[in-house]
């Protein structure tokens, strides 16, 4: 935190005592936090968030750059990949593929090649934490599925939207595609995609358009060890403290960007109106016996 609060007041080029001024607190109190003897609490921290957002301060690239330091910083063998992971509650004992059930690619431990989206996925937990890790696949049954309407159906699967095709071999297919795999990699699906994917789902947006986004948005992967031999290959490389701050900021970029995966959607319905098939006439034509 002391970092960070030398970084923000650097930034707006103002001296202890200017910056002590601005925020209505003592010169002492600036000093102390500068040199980690003290913490700011959650009032002060609030302060200072209203007085950067009003200041235009970039402290989200802060925090991104803080990660991207500490990532520069570990030294990993050759077979091993660096990836990301944000827990709610934090890591206790062993790595386990332990999330919740109706994830993308099911039950597992999720990480990704781009710290944006853990960041989202815990902005709103004050005890949840960030990490960077490593995995190495050697060993690790692994399949890698495709940006397509494989991608969109398999998380259609696992979020348990496809249960009114049960036992047929369009569902069978789907419910097969990781069987006996330590290691499902694919696209994230982001505040942006979320949106979209969920707007398919419900009919709003055909199967071109949600493969039309997919290319569009470049997203990173997600690298999900779906097994306890694919936990096991997983190790914690450092953990990065996140303030209440940094919290906060982490919050507005989430809410931008689901904004703008409103926006994009809308932008879709216009322009693939009728281009392709909706969701449930995939459903209806897998009923009646298509792949």
């Amino acid at each position: 935190m002391h970092t960070l609060i030398k970084q923000i007041r650097t930034y707006l080029e103002l001296s202890q005592t200017e910056f002590a001024e601005r925020l209505n607190v003592t010169f002492q109190t600036v000093n102390r936090w500068e040199n980690g003897r003290a913490v700011p609490n959650k009032l002060a921290q609030s302060m200072i968030y209203e007085f950067c957002k009003e200041k235009s301060v970039p402290v989200y690239d802060m925090t991104l750059q803080k990660i991207a330091d500490a990532a520069k910083a570990v030294k990993l063998e050759s077979n091993r990949l660096l990836l990301y992971h944000g827990s709610k509650s934090g890591i206790e004992g062993k790595i386990e593929p332990k999330s919740r059930k109706q994830c993308d690619f099911g039950q597992g431990f999720y990480m990704g090649t781009e710290p944006t989206q853990a960041l989202t996925l815990i902005c709103d937990y004050e005890k949840s934490k960030f990490y960077i890790v490593s995995i190495c696949a050697d060993e690790l049954a692994h399949i890698e599925v495709p940006a397509d309407i494989d991608w969109a159906m398999l998380v259609a699967f696992h979020r348990g939207r496809m249960e009114k095709v049960n036992s047929t071999p369009f569902y069978n297919k789907y419910r097969d595609m990781t069987f006996e795999k330590d290691l499902v990699i694919g696209n994230i699906a982001n505040d942006r995609m979320f949106f979209v994917i969920d707007n398919f789902f419900v009919g709003n947006v055909t199967d071109k358009a949600l493969i039309n986004s997919l290319s569009a948005l470049q997203l990173g992967k997600q690298y999900v060890a779906v097994s306890q031999k694919g936990c096991d290959a997983v190790r914690v490389e450092a953990e990065v403290n996140l303030s209440h701050l940094e919290r906060m900021f982490m919050r507005d970029i989430a809410e931008e960007n689901r904004a703008k995966g409103i926006s994009m959607a809308n932008d879709i319905c216009k322009n693939y109106r009728r281009e392709g098939m909706f969701f449930d006439e995939i459903l209806d034509e897998a009923k009646v016996g298509g792949n």
